[in-house]
């Protein structure tokens, strides 16, 4: 099944235009800003619940996995571990309600996105900008990327800890191609129409819809 979501997008394979979204020095100085002052200001928090994750179950704190970035380059996204496998391969299973390979402490933690403030660390290192669409395993690109015409736009920009996919309710595990398809077409309005102010006006919605999202597991 082809989902043509936006009849108008380039067939992949030719290459990706260069836009401010990916290369503005502005939103490249707030990123490191924001994210640097995160990671102070989280720096109990962090520690806290590193200690948490060793004491409930066995494996690493952090989660790393593979993930599609900037130009399509994969690199490797840090998470605070909030499940007993590690899923990094040619298959990867989301994450669905009462899935039991998640952690008690896990449940939390993904519900208030919690895990997902190691990936400060990838805005520091520049895989990912603080507002952007957000990365999907590797495995995910493959399999949606033949089924949805513009998936492959959504790689003009770096990949954020937030995006207008998020503030739209368009978070959480999906199978349904549809699903994913409008999920890409809110990355692709947020990269044609970027501006500065859209990303100051998306991280002050994004709390808000972390605590109203009933799609977060």
């Amino acid at each position: 099944m082809l989902v043509i979501s936006n009849p108008s997008a380039d067939q992949p394979g030719g290459a990706l235009s260069v836009l401010p979204v990916a290369q503005d020095p502005l939103k490249r100085a707030l990123d490191i800003v924001v994210a640097g002052g995160a990671l102070l200001f989280f720096a109990p928090l962090l520690a806290l619940v590193a200690i948490l994750i060793k004491l409930e179950s066995r494996g690493p704190v952090l989660f790393r996995q593979a993930r599609g970035g900037l130009n399509g380059q994969a690199f490797t996204i840090f998470k605070f571990r909030s499940m007993r496998v590690q899923e990094n391969g040619d298959k990867v299973v989301q994450a669905k309600r009462d899935d039991d390979r998640i952690t008690t402490l896990g449940r939390i933690l993904r519900k208030t996105s919690i895990d997902e403030l190691p990936q400060l660390l990838n805005v520091l290192k520049g895989d990912m900008s603080i507002v952007g669409p957000r990365p999907h395993a590797l495995a995910h690109d493959d399999q949606y990327g033949p089924l949805i015409a513009n998936y492959h736009l959504r790689f003009r920009a770096r990949p954020g800890l937030t995006g207008l996919a998020q503030i739209k309710g368009l978070r959480g595990g999906t199978s349904a191609v549809e699903a994913m398809a409008a999920r890409v077409d809110a990355d692709n309005d947020y990269i044609d129409d970027w501006s500065i102010w859209s990303d100051v006006r998306i991280l002050a919605l994004t709390l808000p819809h972390l605590l109203l999202a009933e799609n977060a597991y």
